[in-house]
C-alpha cells in the first residue's frame, strides 16, 4: 500500500465532501475485490465437498454411520450432519 495524495486524484466536489468527515488524517480506501469464500483459494472447499458427497454416497448404498465414521476418522454426530443435510 503507498501514500498518494487526494487532491491530485480527486475531484475537487468529492475533496470538499470527504474533508467534511475528515481532514488531514490519512485514510484507507480497501480494495474494490470481493473476497473468495473460505477455503477456494487453499482447495480446501472442494476436498471437503468431495468427501461429504463420498459419504452422503456411501450411506445412500447401505453403510452405516458408525462405519462411515471409522472410515473417514470423524465423529458419529459429524457423519450424521453430512447425511441427513
Amino acid at each position: 500500500m503507498r501514500y498518494r495524495n487526494a487532491s491530485e486524484i480527486l475531484p475537487d466536489e468529492l475533496l470538499k465532501e470527504i474533508q467534511k468527515y475528515v481532514s488531514g488524517d490519512a485514510l484507507y480506501i480497501p480494495q474494490k475485490k470481493e473476497r473468495k469464500k473460505w477455503g477456494e483459494c487453499s482447495g480446501a472447499r472442494s476436498f471437503y465437498e468431495k468427501r461429504n458427497e463420498e459419504i452422503f454416497s456411501k450411506f445412500n448404498n447401505g453403510s452405516n454411520i458408525e462405519k462411515l465414521a471409522d472410515l473417514y476418522n470423524l465423529s458419529v454426530e459429524t457423519i450424521r450432519k453430512i447425511v441427513y443435510r
